[in-house]
């Protein structure tokens, strides 16, 4: 007869549980994978698969009881650097979203709002069109098996019991603030051609003052908003890689502050 000592089932445990932590943190706070579509039974089995693969690589583990406070206390650091690293990744479409926004609202179409079920929240209808494209792009390049890379490699830089740097955390910050600087480039030449479209128009009315600006002036910006929107979708990709690179660079900074 096979038996097992309180002990080895305690290290088992140990052994499963705080990787567990730290990898459904991270796929509940991520972009795509985490998104409430998403069924809460398919995150859970993912994060037991990927733990039931890492968990035999990860080096000596402390011999903490999982139910100690001792070994809730780690629990909780496994949780606060999952969702760090997440929400680092979430932020590439945060700033898509707002670059979306910013495009919408330009083109006349700040009006045009649906319910958003990924955010649980009304939000323009060009914020949702590039936030889709952006979901599709970022399968399409692998951006999520780069973020479990990323997830998988922070094991060996920051290993359980250890917790994030104050230099970790002011890199998130500082990350939040280049969004806003990365969401105004992506819109930048809609809000260019469309800042033209309506100097033309005030040149137009001031030349003709019997034209009817906000009969003539909609259709116009809403034309051309669509036109240079079509235009500048093969150059989306290029940037969506460029955003997730840095994201990826900024999500190995967490656990490794010296990269």
């Amino acid at each position: 007869m096979i038996g097992f000592t309180s002990a080895q089932l305690d290290a088992w445990l140990v052994a499963f549980i705080f990787p567990f932590t730290r990898i459904l943190a991270l796929i509940a706070s991520s972009p795509v994978l985490g998104d409430k579509q998403v069924p809460v039974r398919v995150k859970i089995g993912l994060s037991i698969f990927i733990t039931l693969i890492v968990a035999p690589t990860l080096n000596e583990l402390p011999h903490i009881e999982a139910g100690s406070p001792q070994g809730l206390l780690i629990m909780v650091q496994q949780i606060i650097i999952g969702v760090a690293m997440g929400f680092t990744m979430k932020l590439i479409f945060t700033a898509i979203e707002m670059a979306g926004e910013l495009a919408g609202l330009q083109m006349g179409l700040g009006f045009a709002s649906f319910y958003d079920p990924v955010n649980a929240s009304q939000s323009p209808i060009i914020s949702q069109w590039l936030s889709i494209v952006a979901s599709l792009a970022f399968l399409a390049l692998n951006g999520h098996l780069f973020m479990l890379a990323g997830l998988v490699e922070s094991f060996n830089t920051l290993p359980i019991g250890s917790m994030i740097s104050a230099r970790g955390f002011f890199g998130i910050a500082s990350w939040g603030g280049v969004i806003f600087a990365y969401a105004l480039q992506l819109s930048l030449p809609l809000l260019a051609a469309l800042l033209i479209t309506n100097l033309a128009l005030g040149i137009l009315t001031r030349a003709a003052p019997q034209l009817n600006l906000f009969a003539v002036g909609f259709p116009v910006t809403l034309a051309i908003g669509f036109i240079v929107l079509m235009l500048m979708t093969p150059y989306f990709a290029p940037q969506l890689d460029k955003l997730t690179h840095d994201a990826l660079d900024t999500l190995l900074k967490l656990s490794n502050p010296t990269r």
